[in-house]
């Protein structure tokens, strides 16, 4: 027998780093390596498929997290909302280039979200609060008695346009209400007709349960009310939202759903 027969093979030049690293990293079946490897793996899957809705919402965060329920039933707390940008996935019967079909719209012509006509949609005033989650009612033209035009149940203590607020219109928009609330956002000195540049996102599909996990990190699963810090003691509440959208509208911590008297307020929290 020769010197070497019998011999322990010697290790080949493949088990050396990295290429024997790599191999244990991609084959472990235990320890820190096998760990390490299934977090990249998590991580991973968890990015692409933040890149994929964000490459169909064309907004960040493209899921909202419904802390309360202005929007109730339509809306209830939480549910995970995913948005897009307003232009995207226009229907035709939306006005102009907004991407939003107003209730009365929807309503001619058959166009439903969320159980109801029209478009759901976040908006922000530049200088007025935080975003805002509601239904587009109608249009108003700047100048308009919108009054006579309203539903008199949703208007907040007035008789005629002399008496309520904003109106006539100040200028063009959208006139907004929340599907649980009792009257229109702009007859409680809350927003102005919400212009088309301020709307930041649509709402387009509702997912039961799941933003439950957002609010449990954020506290406001068991987070009562907040003011608002608008001058009015029917209004409460504001919710979370922690983005900024591919509009170029600075989302802030809160997205506020105004609630109306014995009615809580629409809350949504990043997803």
């Amino acid at each position: 027998m020769s010197a070497g027969e019998g011999s322990p093979p010697k290790p080949s030049a493949g088990d050396d780093e990295p290429d024997g690293l790599i191999q244990r990293f991609l084959h472990a079946e235990s320890g820190p390596l096998m760990f390490a490897r299934e977090m990249l793996t998590s991580m991973a899957t968890v990015a692409l498929v933040g890149l994929l809705l964000f490459g169909i919402s064309g907004i960040w965060p493209p899921m909202v997290a419904v802390e309360s329920g202005s929007m109730d039933p339509n809306m209830q707390k939480g549910d995970l909302i995913f948005v897009t940008e307003p232009g995207r996935f226009a229907p035709d019967a939306a006005r102009g280039d907004t991407g939003v079909v107003t209730h009365r719209v929807g309503e001619e012509v058959g166009y439903e979200t969320f159980n109801d006509f029209g478009t759901v949609v976040v908006y922000q005033s530049s200088g007025t609060g935080p975003p805002i989650i509601h239904r587009a009612r109608f249009w108003v033209e700047e100048g308009e008695n919108w009054y006579d035009e309203a539903n008199k149940a949703w208007v907040r203590g007035a008789d005629n346009c002399a008496e309520m607020d904003n109106c006539p219109a100040p200028h063009d928009g959208f006139i907004t209400k929340g599907d649980n609330n009792a009257y229109y956002d702009q007859t409680g000195n809350i927003r102005e007709p919400v212009k088309p540049e301020w709307v930041v996102g649509t709402a387009r599909l509702r997912i039961p349960y799941l933003g439950w996990v957002r609010l449990g990190f954020s506290g406001a699963a068991t987070a009562g009310p907040v003011d608002s810090g608008i001058a009015s003691a029917t209004t409460d509440g504001a919710a979370t939202v922690n983005a900024t959208a591919s509009t170029g509208v600075e989302m802030p911590a809160s997205v506020e759903g105004v609630s109306s008297p014995g009615l809580s307020s629409n809350r949504i929290a990043a997803a």
